[in-house]
C-alpha cells in the first residue's frame, strides 16, 4: 500500500524544480511543492491513506484521530473510516482555525469527550507549526495527545519540532521517498522525438 501511495503522490500531489519557485506558508521558497489534497481526496487515496495512518494509530489506544482543518480533515476521515472496516473504530474530530464565536464556543469539533486519548494528524509538516497548533488546541478543550501522525514529512526539522510536543510522532512518507519515485517515473515517460 505505501508504494502504491507514493505512487499517486508523485503523480497527483507532488511536484519539483531544479530552482525554489514554490513558495511555503512561512514565506520561504522551496524546490519542491506538496498538495495532498488531490490524493486525499481521491477514491484510492482515501482508502491507501486511511489504511495506513490507522496502522501507524492501531497500538495507541486512541479513541479518536483529527487535526487542523482543512488538510487534516480527509486524513482523519479516511483513518476512521478504515477503522471500522477492520473492527477497530476510532472517530473523527475537526479542530477549527479561528475558533467558533456563538453556540458552544469551541476550537474541536466531533463525537469527542474531555480525557479521551486521541492522536493528532496532518497532511504534511514542513516546520510543524500547524500540527503543533492543532496539538495545543486539542490540549485547550482537555483531550490527552498520545500521538501525533503527518503523511509527508518534508524533512526539514517539522516531525522534530512536533516530537517535542507529543514524543510519539511520525511520519508515513518522506519528501525523499517522493523525490526518489518522482524521478523514476520522469525516467520511465517515453520521450517525445
Amino acid at each position: 500500500m505505501k508504494q502504491e501511495l507514493i505512487d499517486m503522490l508523485c503523480r497527483k500531489s507532488f511536484q519539483y524544480s531544479e530552482e525554489p519557485v514554490f513558495k511555503l506558508v512561512s514565506g520561504r521558497m522551496s524546490h519542491y511543492y506538496v498538495n495532498c489534497k488531490p490524493t486525499t481526496l481521491h477514491p484510492r487515496g482515501m482508502f491507501l491513506v486511511g489504511h495506513l495512518v490507522f496502522a501507524a494509530l492501531r497500538a495507541a489506544g486512541v479513541a479518536a484521530v483529527g487535526g487542523l482543518t482543512f488538510g487534516a480533515d480527509p486524513v482523519a476521515m479516511a483513518a476512521a473510516f478504515a477503522s471500522e472496516l477492520e473492527g477497530r473504530p476510532i472517530r473523527a474530530f475537526s479542530i477549527r482555525k479561528t475558533q467558533k464565536d456563538h453556540g458552544i464556543v469551541r476550537w474541536v469539533e466531533g463525537d469527542i469527550r474531555k480525557g479521551e486519548r486521541v492522536a493528532v494528524v496532518d497532511d504534511v509538516a514542513t516546520t510543524g507549526g500547524s500540527t503543533i497548533t492543532a496539538i495545543e488546541r486539542a490540549r485547550a478543550e482537555g483531550l490527552e495527545v498520545v500521538q501525533a501522525v503527518v503523511l509527508v514529512d518534508r524533512q526539514e526539522g517539522g516531525l522534530e519540532a512536533i516530537r517535542r510536543h507529543v514524543p510519539d510522532a511520525s511520519g508515513i512518507i518522506t519528501r525523499d521517498e517522493l523525490l526518489v519515485r518522482w524521478k523514476q517515473i520522469r525516467q520511465e515517460a517515453p520521450r517525445a522525438e
